[in-house]
């Protein structure tokens, strides 16, 4: 399993067009990719689950990626991350 952890950035937060990047981005990959904010996990694979976590600018959020392509999938998600977010 990798994780990481990531402060946002964008002043509005993970809001609809980049948690919709960010979902795409996710399936792109087979392992399973957790994002956890203040307790609450959501499936990165899921647009509602990533929206419904509520984060904003400042808040951090931890990734969490596994399965057979995890060191694959954390670098990308971590580089869409500091790009987008």
């Amino acid at each position: 399993m990798k994780e990481f952890q990531y402060v946002l950035t964008d002043r509005e937060g993970i809001h609809a067009r980049p948690a919709g990047l960010l979902v795409k981005k996710a399936n792109e990959f087979q392992s399973d990719i957790k994002i956890e904010r203040g307790g609450k996990s959501a499936d990165a694979k899921r647009i509602f689950a990533v929206m419904g976590l509520g984060a904003k600018c400042g808040e951090q959020i931890a990734v969490t990626a596994e399965g057979a392509d995890e060191e694959a999938a954390a670098a990308a998600m971590e580089a869409f991350l500091k790009e987008n977010l």
